[in-house]
């Protein structure tokens, strides 16, 4: 089974993946999809229109997607929230989340030096994909112990009920599924 999407002008098949008794989502991945990537950072940055200093993801998918809005909204530096923490950071912030996509809760860390480039700075959240909003949520949540001010989220899809969100700018809509494949009320 797959879901037809249709980015600009790119279409892709994604399959329906069972996440758990119930319910499946449609795997979309973008990394490695070089035009797709830069055809939604297009549509994206066209969209953004809020002032913003800096673009923030969470890794991993978001990554290749940030780089290119960056680059499409001249804006030179972006920054990445890891998942675990690395030898190199100093005082990082750390937090916690559950994603509809993982089995186990993550650590959401900030690099104590990104965090001080992002203090009083406007930055705007990007990612791939917002399903539950828990990623987003936790992202913010560091941005905050930072200093920073998240005056906008961006992605390419809003999944299930996260399409009905107001405060995200994405550019389509993305069903969740039943297990036979037919989708869900949003």
């Amino acid at each position: 089974m797959e879901y037809q999407l249709t980015i600009g002008n790119q279409t892709r098949r994604l399959p329906l993946v069972p996440i758990n008794a119930t319910t499946a989502i449609a795997s979309f991945v973008l990394l490695g999809d070089d035009d797709l990537t830069y055809q939604a950072a297009q549509l994206l940055a066209a969209r953004l229109t809020t002032p913003f200093d800096y673009l923030v993801t969470v890794e991993s998918k978001g990554l290749t997607l940030t780089h290119d809005l960056s680059r499409l909204t001249n804006h030179p530096r972006s920054f990445v929230i890891r998942k675990s923490i690395k030898s190199y950071m100093q005082n990082p912030l750390t937090t916690t989340v559950k994603s509809i996509t993982t089995a186990q809760a993550q650590t959401l860390v900030l690099d104590g030096a990104d965090a001080a480039a992002l203090q009083g700075k406007k930055v705007i959240l990007v990612d791939d994909v917002i399903s539950t909003g828990e990623s987003l949520k936790a992202a913010e949540s560091l941005l905050q112990q930072a200093g920073s001010t998240v005056v906008g989220r961006a992605a390419v899809l809003a999944e299930g009920a996260a399409q009905k969100r107001t405060d995200v700018t994405f550019l389509a809509p993305l069903p969740l599924f039943n297990l036979d494949g037919t989708p869900q009320p949003a």
